[in-house]
């Protein structure tokens, strides 16, 4: 998985970087098949923004948490991400280990 973590007028610091490695890590116990997932941080006055974009195969998964302090916010995001990706999996799961349904032909006895 390739994770790649920026930040938009904020500096991403190595605790911030760990933080969010963490919460990701939690969401990848779930679900393994990730492509590539960018996470944006970011600060306006007393509003810390994470957003994350999760690409899985065939979908694209994006997430938005709002928070007065950032590490609530990254907490929320990975609260968010994780209940979406289970809910793609349960989806990919159901859908694609059915078996194919038969039509049988019924013939009237002559």
């Amino acid at each position: 998985m390739n994770l790649s973590i920026s930040g938009r007028h904020l500096e991403v610091t190595p605790a911030i970087r760990e933080y969010v490695l963490n919460k990701m890590a939690r969401v990848l116990r779930h679900f393994d098949n990730v492509i590539d997932t960018q996470v944006i941080l970011s600060v306006e006055r007393l509003r810390h923004t994470a957003d994350v974009t999760m690409r899985v195969r065939g979908k694209d998964i994006h997430c938005q948490a709002v928070d007065e302090n950032l590490y609530a916010a990254i907490d929320l995001l990975a609260d968010k991400l994780d209940r979406q990706v289970i809910k793609y999996k349960n989806k990919s799961q159901d859908y694609s280990h059915e078996p194919a349904k038969r039509q049988e032909i019924i013939t009237a006895p002559q």
